[in-house]
């Protein structure tokens, strides 16, 4: 008999021909190739998503990355338009009470801003996050928490919205090509130990300066600064700086990032600019020293 054929006298499956059915070898490969073109296919459709996750994670970390270094200039930009203008005013009790702002503004220190992104910035609620921690409106008791953040009780700063805007606001030339919303606080020195935030350099608790010569607060003519850059999708940076009124025409700025040889250079070739009630000096590098010396 036949290996493939196989005779049948009642009822079988399979092609009667002539009362023979014809049925298929077990060693019969039709439709394996469709099977492995399917898998095939679906292991390249794998590849294909895992290549186009790929490049949308690098494409999202290199847009961060960008928008982050951007703030994060921005934050830098509105610290040096602070310092340009604070130099113009003489009592910076002003400045610590919020009686006077920079020229830097769009509005009241309050409400919400519309960042270009659709995300909405409320003014009254970033201040509030910096004066005791949280959105609501903080008391006198909240502000004089000591904290790990603000470990100095009553002389917790009392941050005052002293400029804020958009980044291409910030100079009326509107050649700033940016999305930032900036923000700068000023705040008296902590380190002072008077209790009274919103004066700058009061007298020490318990002494009179009239009758003790020796009762001086070391922290008279030094205020703090924060400014604060915010972009899409919540991203936000930061940049907290003291400044300090000295004898010379400089500010002296304490950033909390070194900024490096390339700043201590750049602040060795600025051109001085005249402190109110400070005398003017001229400040040269010697070569001799290595160091700045000031002249007349």
């Amino acid at each position: 008999m036949h290996p493939h054929l196989l005779i049948t006298g009642g009822t079988h499956r399979g092609r009667r021909l002539n009362g023979v059915v014809a049925r298929r070898p077990i060693c019969d490969e039709q439709g394996v190739a469709l099977i492995i073109a399917l898998l095939s296919m679906t292991l390249l459709l794998a590849l294909g998503m895992a290549l186009v996750m790929t490049t949308m994670t690098e494409t999202r970390i290199a847009s961060n990355y960008t928008s982050g270094t951007e703030a994060f200039y921005a934050a830098d930009a509105a610290v040096e338009r602070v310092m340009d203008e604070i130099l113009t005013v003489p009592d910076w009790n002003q400045i610590l009470n919020g009686s006077v702002q920079s020229a830097f503004i769009d509005g009241p220190p309050s409400g919400e801003r519309t960042l270009p992104d659709g995300t909405k910035l409320d003014l009254s609620e970033a201040t509030n996050l910096l004066r005791c921690g949280k959105v609501t409106t903080c008391s006198d008791a909240d502000m004089n928490t000591s904290t790990a953040e603000r470990p100095w009780g009553a002389n917790n700063p009392r941050w005052q919205p002293y400029a804020y805007g958009p980044m291409a606001d910030m100079i009326g030339t509107g050649t700033i090509n940016s999305n930032m919303y900036v923000i700068a606080w000023i705040a008296d020195d902590p380190s002072e130990d008077d209790g009274l935030p919103l004066t700058d350099g009061g007298a020490p608790a318990g002494c009179d300066p009239k009758t003790d010569p020796t009762c001086v607060n070391n922290g008279k003519g030094v205020i703090s600064m924060m400014a604060q850059a915010y972009g899409p999708n919540g991203l936000v940076r930061t940049i907290e700086v003291t400044l300090a009124r000295t004898d010379t025409t400089e500010m002296e700025r304490g950033y909390t990032g070194q900024r490096g040889q390339d700043e201590q250079n750049r602040r060795a070739r600025k051109a001085p600019v005249q402190s109110p009630g400070k005398a003017l000096t001229h400040s040269q590098m010697s070569l001799a020293s290595g160091g700045l010396v000031q002249t007349p």
